[in-house]
């Protein structure tokens, strides 16, 4: 029987969350997170509920041995 190798391109809202000292905070009264400006991998991420986007989705026969990249995928837009 094939294996098939689903791919879906989402967007999604989501929630990024950290616990830091206030010695982390810059500067309270301008809000200058420091460090701590942009998400990173020290952050937690939570998907909001039902936020999910499907743009475009593919699929393609999946051989665990060898994946051929080369070929096109099947899918729809």
């Amino acid at each position: 029987m094939a294996k098939y190798l689903i791919r879906h391109w989402v967007n999604v809202d989501v929630i990024a969350e950290k616990v830091v000292d206030e010695t982390e905070i810059k500067d309270f009264n301008t809000n200058d997170l420091g460090r701590n400006k942009k998400p990173d991998g020290t952050f937690s991420f939570v998907v909001v509920k039902d936020s999910e986007k499907i743009n475009r989705t593919t699929y393609e026969v999946y051989d665990e041995k060898l994946v051929h990249r080369s070929e096109k995928p099947f899918g729809n837009k």
